[in-house]
C-alpha cells in the first residue's frame, strides 16, 4: 500500500486513464471506501526532473503501481578538524596602588 512520500510510476496497469505514464509523489492514501482492489491517492504529478507540477487525486489499482527508488542528495559535510587551543593573552601586570 502506498504511503506518504512514496514516488510511484503510474501507468495503464494501474488505471486505463494513464495511457501516458506519470511519476507521482504520494501525499496520502484516502481512507474512502471504494471498489475492492482500488484506492484513491492524493499527491503531486512530477516532472522529469522530479519537481511537482500539479496536485492530483488519482483512482488506481495498487497492484498496477510501480515504486521508484529516489536517490536523495545529502549535503556534503566537510570533515571536522580537531579544535586548536586558542592562545590566551598573558595577564597584564596590575598597576601598583598609589
Amino acid at each position: 500500500m502506498p504511503e506518504a512520500g512514496d514516488v510511484l510510476y503510474v501507468c495503464r496497469a494501474a488505471s486505463v486513464q494513464f495511457v501516458a505514464p506519470i511519476r507521482f509523489r504520494v501525499i496520502r492514501p484516502h481512507p474512502w471506501e471504494t471498489y475492492h482492489g482500488w484506492i484513491w491517492l492524493d499527491g503531486y504529478e512530477l516532472s522529469t526532473t522530479g519537481e511537482a507540477v500539479e496536485r492530483r487525486s488519482i483512482f488506481v489499482q495498487p497492484a498496477g503501481l510501480r515504486w521508484i527508488t529516489v536517490n536523495v542528495a545529502r549535503p556534503r559535510v566537510a570533515p571536522r578538524r580537531p579544535a586548536r587551543p586558542v592562545p590566551r593573552p598573558s595577564p597584564s601586570p596590575r598597576p601598583s596602588p598609589r
